[in-house]
């Protein structure tokens, strides 16, 4: 089984300080610090192996690094075998056991036959994030997708996403190389409205870090938007980080 996704890490935030852009570009969360665990190869492929390394590295040094969230903006699509009793599932559900709040990608297949929520993301106890604008996208390969936000319900009829917050041209940090040497690029897919997610749990950690994972995961049900999608779609419905950060 081979993950692929626009992010090459597993523990952070993009978080971008606007140190690159002199302050043009920000992220949701700038003062967030980073934990970034590498698990995918330069053409943004992996292997379960790495990324189970990936996820027990951070149990290993949560503490060390104050880890809160991990945004895990990686996925795998498989009709067969892919449950929740799977090594890879199992490795994330240890991580919000552990306390950690993990917001995961539904994943671009969403025009393929139900289900189509990627794997970790089908795993019940994490928060799966869905892109409220998928209506059109062209990836970084030049493919073209319609309506691709990763639908549930799941095979074992979880209902899937839990949230969607935008994800399509959404301008992100890009790795350099000798190619390209521009610190920022346009990109779309769920990968893209995972950290959007992660990034308000950040500022909401920050105002109440008391909060535990479940604590966190029913305020957002609470204060998210209604924005007219299928259930299967937006499940609670889009993040209203406003509503999210409001005193309560």
């Amino acid at each position: 089984m081979r993950f692929n996704g626009y992010g090459a890490h597993v523990a952070g935030i993009i978080a971008g300080d606007g140190t690159l852009s002199k302050g043009r570009i920000r992220g949701v969360a700038p003062e967030a610090g980073i934990a970034a665990v590498k698990v995918l190869d330069r053409r943004g492929n992996g292997k379960i192996g790495t990324m189970v390394k990936g996820i027990q590295w951070i149990l290993d040094h949560a503490n060390e690094y104050g880890i809160r969230i991990v945004n895990i903006s990686v996925g795998a699509f498989s009709m067969k075998g892919m449950n929740e009793n799977t090594e890879l599932v199992q490795a994330v559900d240890l991580l919000w056991k552990a306390g950690l709040v993990v917001c995961v990608a539904a994943g671009n297949e969403g025009g393929r036959k139900r289900p189509c929520i990627t794997t970790p993301g089908i795993l019940r106890s994490v928060i799966t994030v869905g892109s409220s604008d998928d209506e059109f996208m062209v990836d970084e390969t030049g493919r073209e997708f319609q309506n691709y936000s990763g639908k549930g319900p799941t095979d074992s009829c979880i209902c899937k996403p839990e949230i969607v917050a935008p994800g399509t041209n959404i301008i992100s940090t890009n790795a350099i190389t000798q190619r390209n040497k521009k610190p920022y690029a346009v990109k779309s897919g769920t990968s893209m409205s995972t950290p959007i997610v992660s990034g308000a749990i950040a500022l909401l950690l920050e105002k109440y870090p008391d909060m535990t994972n479940g604590e966190v995961k029913l305020h957002l049900k609470r204060t998210a938007k209604d924005i007219s999608l299928p259930f299967a779609h937006q499940g609670w419905g889009q993040i209203h980080i406003a509503s999210l950060l409001h005193d309560f």
